[in-house]
């Protein structure tokens, strides 16, 4: 039997020892950065717990006042393939709907198939490519228009507002 799965809001420094503890992010960014970053905006910082441990995050923010811009976000390699990120893309989604963006934007690289396949599952489409190293790391930039009905049920309640 799966642990329970909740998906809570939290403050975005709560995210910090997540993200640090994704291998994929081997420069993470700091506390500074990221306050720096989501300065005078919305924003939205999710954690998901299975059976009450940490296991993965999402964090994003305003940049318009109709597009909502999916920034970081990660599952732990002894939560994947579990449906964790599905649950926490969902759950960012329908925050943002809630607060009135229209559009939710996510940069991933090819590095990163997984991710890749996850947006395109959910109708993200390419809009930008941006060349920076070698293709393997090349950075593409996803939209996805929020009032497409989704199939996908959270459970859990997610405070409003998230952050802002």
């Amino acid at each position: 039997m799966m642990p329970e799965l909740r998906i809570s809001a939290v403050p975005p420094a709560d995210i910090l020892p997540l993200y640090h503890a994704i291998p994929e992010f081997d420069m993470p960014f700091g506390p500074a950065e990221i306050d720096q970053r989501l300065a005078h905006r919305p924003a939205c910082a999710l954690i998901a717990y299975s059976g009450g441990k940490p296991a993965g995050f999402k964090l994003g923010y305003g940049t318009e006042p109709e597009l909502f811009y999916s920034w970081l976000g990660g599952v732990l390699p002894a939560y994947r393939q579990s449906g964790i990120a599905q649950r926490l893309l969902v759950a960012q989604e329908q925050w943002a709907r809630a607060e009135g963006y229209h559009r939710l934007q996510v940069k991933t690289r090819n590095s990163f198939p997984g991710m890749l396949q996850l947006l395109i599952k959910n109708r993200y489409y390419v809009i930008g490519l941006e060349k920076k190293g070698p293709p393997l790391e090349y950075r593409l930039l996803l939209e996805k228009a929020l009032h497409q009905q989704e199939t996908v049920r959270v459970t859990g309640v997610i405070p409003r507002p998230c952050h802002g």
